[in-house]
């Protein structure tokens, strides 16, 4: 579990150890290096000789790109190891070159791939290339689609309670849904003021994303 130092990925580290754990796997190691550090060859070398096989990365811009090629040119790689970076999205993809990153895995509440069978997805990413065409992608790593979700969230608890006034559009927005959003649709978990969405695991393959997995239904974060 190689990490930035700071709340996120200590939060993070918490549950992931939990999983991993409680399906027979076992944490080889967990640090936490400054925001802006870039050199990882103590790290990849206690990577290699550990024999570990899965890193579960933290690690953020400016130091994840020298990481993650510093592992690469190491063979982890190539001796069958696995990379997964749940904050990746298609404008991350862009830090490495292709090869780099090859079969690293991600989990997202939309990437690109899931217009291939969501119409709403499809019309949403459309009318964003047409009107912001160039290599600024619309993702989610960056929060760009939970952006947009919770504005039309807004919009329909502002449209039900037929007023911008805070506590009636709050109280609406408690329970607020859409049809559609990107990767789906969406809506309030009541009194918790968190978001029951649909979320796909990817896997990058020559500079894309491949889904390879998607939840059933609205995933509940069960955050409170």
């Amino acid at each position: 579990l190689p990490s930035a130092n700071y709340i996120w990925p200590h939060v993070l580290n918490q549950y992931a150890r939990k999983v991993i754990e409680g399906n027979g796997g076992e944490v080889i190691f967990e640090e936490y290096y400054p925001l802006d550090q870039v050199e990882y060859s103590a790290t990849v070398n206690k990577i290699m000789t550990n024999k570990v096989d899965v890193v579960f990365n933290t690690v953020i811009p400016p130091g994840v790109g020298p990481f993650f090629k510093q592992l690469y040119e190491a063979g982890f790689t190539k001796r069958g190891g696995r990379l997964s970076c749940v904050y990746y999205d298609e404008n991350t993809l862009n830090i490495n070159a292709p090869h780099e990153i090859e079969g690293l895995a991600s989990c997202l509440d939309y990437f690109r791939a899931v217009t291939n069978d969501e119409p709403g997805s499809a019309r949403i990413q459309a009318e964003y290339d047409k009107q912001f065409p160039g290599n600024i992608v619309f993702a989610a790593g960056s929060a760009a689609t939970g952006m947009y979700r919770g504005l039309r969230l807004w919009e329909a608890a502002v449209k039900e309670a037929r007023s911008v006034d805070r506590e009636a559009v709050a109280k609406a927005l408690d329970h607020a849904r859409i049809g559609e959003g990107p990767g789906g649709p969406a809506e309030m978990v009541p009194g918790k003021r968190h978001c029951k969405m649909r979320m796909y695991t990817a896997v990058a393959k020559q500079g894309t994303y491949e889904i390879v997995a998607r939840s059933k239904g609205l995933v509940d974060p069960k955050e409170c």
